[in-house]
């Protein structure tokens, strides 16, 4: 895994810790996907690169838990996310 859990991790408690774990997995699982997908387009074994791929996958399931998790706890998370969604499909309007 690329990610370190920051040392002032330890120092929150409650809510503030538990969006901290969950932006961490968020990070870590992204960190999978990455490194998994690299692997397929680099190998010449397809069995080996649908394997990968199939993991990959997975580990997107993965970051849409931890999501689902952190927008029922943050929901300044929730309204951030909205607008940036909002932002981008505005500018594909515009294409």
């Amino acid at each position: 895994m690329l990610s370190e859990i920051p040392a002032k991790i330890s120092k929150l408690k409650g809510k503030e810790l538990d969006k901290q774990i969950l932006r961490l997995g968020i990070i870590a699982e992204l960190d999978a996907v990455n490194l998994y997908e690299q692997m397929a387009s680099l190998t010449k074994n397809r069995k080996i690169r649908e394997t990968l791929l199939d993991i990959a996958r997975e580990e997107k399931a993965h970051v849409g838990e931890f999501e689902s998790m952190l927008f029922m706890i943050d929901k300044e998370q929730v309204t951030e996310y909205a607008k940036g969604k909002k932002e981008v499909e505005e500018q594909f309007i515009k294409l």
